[in-house]
C-alpha cells in the first residue's frame, strides 16, 4: 500500500474514532494517540490493526464499516 493511501485509511480510522458512540472517552484518546504515532512513524497497517483490537472488539466492527477489513 502506498503511503499516501496508508496515511489516507488512517485519517478515516481516527476520524471514526473520535465520532464513535462504543468507545469512551480513554479508549478514543489511547487510539487517536497509537493512530497519530503509526502516521508519524509510517508503520503497517496490520500491526496497528492488532493494537487497537486489543483496545476494544469494536474495531473489527469499524474496520468492516470502513472496508478496511481482510
Amino acid at each position: 500500500m502506498s503511503s499516501h493511501k496508508h496515511k489516507e485509511h488512517l485519517e478515516k480510522i481516527k476520524d471514526a474514532v473520535i465520532h464513535a458512540k462504543e468507545l469512551n472517552e480513554d479508549q478514543k484518546s489511547d487510539s487517536v494517540k497509537r493512530i497519530e504515532e503509526w502516521v508519524m512513524e509510517d508503520k503497517a497497517f496490520g500491526l496497528l490493526e492488532e493494537e487497537l483490537l486489543e483496545i476494544s472488539e469494536y474495531f473489527e466492527t469499524l474496520f468492516a464499516e470502513l472496508g478496511l477489513s481482510k
